[in-house]
């Protein structure tokens, strides 16, 4: 489990209840948070804390000391206003990371304008990506893969800077396979400067891995966890 312990929950309709029950369930402190009493009492006992509260309102959200968060993520569906407002009051409140759900482009250009980097559309909404996201920050997407196996792309933990590929022992002391290695590299198109990810290939043992290198690899899900725990806090 990484550090990231305590999230809240805003709107736990179908989806922000997958969500809420997945971090739960990996051990995090989950607070719920619906205007619905019927949602509340659906998901009240799977989480630590669940309130009928509506988050457009400020005064309220107030009450429940939110800037103790790592996270909320604002999972309401079809209230795009109150999606809006929410955000607003969590950035006032000083919530150090703010996930907010979007249903097309222009919903997601006004989350970005009014100051929220992380957007979920509705082609990247799968419950279990969200939550393993929110537990590991360094992991950028994954496959979930049958008996709690997944295929997974982490951004390269500070500890694995400057070292090969064969240094790691990523088989023999994580019990997992580095498929490939997604690298930045610095182009130059029509005279303008510019970066493009590219993949490298199946990775040499002499390869050296870089700061802003992706790392592709599959294990158990536990293995991942452990890798990136272990290399995030040298």
């Amino acid at each position: 489990m990484m550090n990231y312990s305590k999230f809240a929950v805003i709107g736990v309709g179908r989806f922000g209840a997958s969500i809420a029950r997945r971090l739960a369930k990996k051990g995090a402190q989950v607070f719920a948070f619906d205007p619905n009493e019927e949602k509340i009492n659906n998901i009240k006992d799977d989480v630590a804390f669940a309130v009928n509260l509506d988050a457009t309102d400020l005064r309220a959200l107030q009450s429940q000391n939110l800037e103790a968060m790592d996270a909320a993520v604002v999972a309401i569906g079809e209230n795009f206003e109150a999606t809006i407002l929410s955000c607003v009051h969590l950035m006032e409140i000083g919530v150090k990371r703010i996930i907010a759900r979007a249903s097309g482009e222009q919903q997601h250009l006004i989350l970005k304008k009014i100051g929220i980097h992380e957007i979920l559309t509705p082609e990247n909404e799968v419950a279990d990506a969200v939550g393993e996201k929110l537990l590991n920050p360094n992991i950028i997407s994954f496959l979930s893969l049958p008996d709690d196996h997944e295929i997974a792309e982490i951004s390269a933990p500070k500890g694995c800077v400057g070292r090969t590929v064969d240094s790691m022992g990523f088989r023999n002391k994580y019990d997992m396979t580095l498929i490939t290695i997604k690298r930045v590299f610095e182009v130059t198109k029509n005279g303008e400067d510019s970066t493009e990810q590219h993949i490298i290939g199946v990775p040499k043992n002499e390869m050296e891995i870089k700061e802003k290198d992706t790392l592709v690899v599959f294990g158990a899900a536990k293995s991942v966890e452990r890798f990136i725990e272990i290399n995030e806090s040298l």
